[in-house]
Formats: structure tokens, C-alpha cells, sequence
């Protein structure tokens, strides 16, 4: 990189460290707080451990420590398996605070590799081998299943679905939807037999995964359900520690899951209006016709504001700490008419 550029970066709030010969990127830097006025600072890359270069996802990056880890949860955000350039203030730290709450309130479900919280958008956890599937429960028909299902699939994962079923309907049975563990690109659906194939797993870590994320989604709905929420779906990740199978990665997040308000739930319609999830951005990226296609667009004010204040209310509202009512959400068509 020329010194022209780094110059222009540093300008913008990029800022740059040296570990070993390797100039490393960190930006962090203040824009306007669309929730509360005033300022709010935003990270787009950390900068945690001086001389640790982190493995960065689409959204945090983590920190090898040895045993430990330390993960960074950023304000970068991820749609259709792109990474857009517009960070969404007060992210991070939700995710990062839902989490905390997440992994203290079932850890006697089955253990986790939660250790503590180092500061509001940063967390320090055991280091397990990971495996390398995504277990994604589902409990309504949404999403690609529900795409899928219109367009004449009868079968999800192994699972005979009936006829007449429509978007958002409560599905018969709560079923797994496991993947493959992708670090680029689209993630592909896996059954337990090509699993313990390809030796991913054992016979018996399958059935005890099966086992543990049914009692986690259970358990996750129950919570939810007491706040007046529908958790219709999400996904895990599990690892290997010490001789024990324990939940990592992230529990149910605004980007991991769906939490549709309780009290505005009406099968066969889009959930966005009152989702505290991720699926708001996802019908405003279909109103714009992009899907995952090209460079991704800069994401407009007034859907940055939406999706930010549903990343605060996913942690506030599901702790326990503020109510639905406290936020002005608005649906898509509203978004569309304040953009024109």
C-alpha cells in the first residue's frame, strides 16, 4: 500500500499497527448515533491483541490466545453471504451483550465455552476443536425452506413435509437443517450419515448434537416465549473440549436467528415489521433487487437506524430490559417511502 493511500485511510479513521513486518488495518472511528443523537463510535476491524493477527469473519474476529480465545464482535454486517461496507452502530455490542445473557442462562443445559466478558463488544472463551457443522433447527416454515417449499419441495433434511403449508406456518414437527461449516461462500446442507462419512462426526457425537440442540432450541423458545417472542429458528455450533461436546460460536443473535414479535404474528405474511433480526435487512436488500450479486451497496440511513435500533432491542428486549413498545419500528414499505 502506497503512502499516499495510507494517508487518505488515516484521514478517515483507519489506523495502522506494525506486527513483525506486516503493517496490519484497524479502523474505529465516530459517526452520528441514529438511535440517540450525538456521536457513537464504530469498528470495522479490531485492533485487541498487539502482535496476534485475528482470523476475521464476516463479522467478528478472533483472537487466538492458547487455551483462550478472545472474540471481537464488530459493526460490520453480512447479508446473502456478502460483507456490506456500511457498519451498523451499536451492533457489536448487542450481539456481544445478548450473548453474555445467552450463555449464562444455559449453561447448565449443556456447557458452553463462555469465560467472561472483557469489554461491551468483546468476550474471552475456552478454546474447543471446533466441528465443523452448522446444526440450524427450524420450527416454521420461513426462509430458503420456505422458498424451497413453494416452489414444489415436499422434503427438508430427511423430513416429509404435508401439502397446504404456507410462509411463516408453524411446521409440524421441529426439524434439524444441519450444513457444512463454509469459510467462504454458501454453506450446503448435510444429513448425519455424510457427516459421520466424511468423519466430521461419530455415530454417537451426532446423536448427542441432535439431542443438544433440541434441548437448547427448547430452551431459547421457552425465554423468548416469556418476553412475547417466537424464536422460529436458528443455528449452533458446537466443539470438542476436554472429552465433552460444548456449545461455541454464538448463541441466537440478531444475525444467527429469528425473534418475531408474539403479539403481530400472522401466518402466511412477512414477520419484518416487528422481527428483531436480521431479515428486515434482507427484505430491504430484495426491494432493491440485490442479492448477493456484485459489489454490495452502501446501506441508506434510514435502514441503517432500523437495523441498528433491532440489534439494541434484541439484547434489551429479551433480557429483560426494556419492552417491544419502547422502539419505533418501522416495516420495509414505510423505509421505501422515507427513501423516496
Amino acid at each position: 500500500m502506497n503512502q499516499k493511500k495510507v494517508d487518505i485511510l488515516s484521514n478517515l479513521g483507519y489506523q495502522y499497527y506494525y506486527a513483525g513486518a506486516v503493517r496490519v488495518l484497524k479502523e474505529a472511528h465516530m459517526v452520528d448515533d441514529p438511535l440517540a443523537g450525538g456521536k457513537v463510535e464504530v469498528v470495522r476491524y479490531s485492533d485487541s491483541v498487539k502482535g496476534v493477527e485475528p482470523r476475521r469473519g464476516k463479522v467478528r474476529d478472533v483472537y487466538d490466545l492458547g487455551k483462550e480465545m478472545l472474540i471481537v464482535t464488530t459493526d460490520r454486517i453480512s447479508a446473502y453471504d456478502v460483507v456490506f461496507p456500511t457498519l451498523i452502530p451499536h451492533k457489536g455490542e448487542s450481539i456481544n451483550r445478548l450473548a453474555e445473557f445467552w450463555f449464562n442462562k444455559t449453561k447448565k443445559v449443556i456447557p458452553n465455552h463462555f469465560i467472561k466478558v472483557e469489554d461491551g463488544r468483546s468476550m474471552r472463551v475456552r478454546k474447543a476443536e471446533r466441528i465443523d457443522i452448522e446444526f440450524v433447527c427450524r420450527a416454521y416454515l420461513y426462509g430458503s425452506a420456505w422458498r424451497a417449499y413453494r416452489d414444489g419441495a415436499r422434503t427438508v433434511s430427511g423430513v416429509k413435509l404435508p401439502d397446504g403449508l404456507d410462509m411463516a406456518d408453524k411446521l409440524p414437527e421441529v426439524i434439524l437443517t444441519p450444513t457444512t461449516k463454509a469459510e467462504a461462500g454458501h454453506d450446503t446442507e448435510i444429513s448425519g450419515k455424510e457427516a459421520i462419512a466424511q468423519k466430521l462426526v461419530t455415530k454417537d457425537e451426532w446423536k448427542e448434537l441432535e439431542e443438544a440442540t433440541l434441548k437448547l432450541f427448547a430452551a431459547y423458545q421457552s425465554h423468548a416465549k416469556s418476553r412475547g417472542f417466537i424464536i422460529p429458528d436458528f443455528k449452533l455450533e458446537f466443539g470438542r473440549l476436554d472429552g465433552e461436546l460444548i456449545q461455541i460460536d454464538e448463541p441466537p443473535s440478531h444475525d444467527s436467528a429469528r425473534f418475531w414479535a408474539e403479539k403481530f404474528y400472522v401466518p402466511g405474511k412477512p414477520q419484518e415489521a416487528h422481527c428483531l433480526d436480521k431479515e428486515f435487512l434482507r427484505a430491504y436488500l430484495r426491494e432493491v433487487d440485490y442479492m448477493g450479486d456484485g459489489p454490495a451497496p452502501e446501506i441508506p440511513a434510514p435502514v441503517v437506524k432500523q437495523v441498528s435500533m433491532r440489534c439494541v432491542a434484541s439484547y434489551e428486549v429479551l433480557s429483560g430490559k426494556k419492552s417491544l413498545g419502547d422502539y419505533s419500528l418501522k416495516n420495509v414499505d414505510q423505509v421505501m417511502r422515507e427513501l423516496k
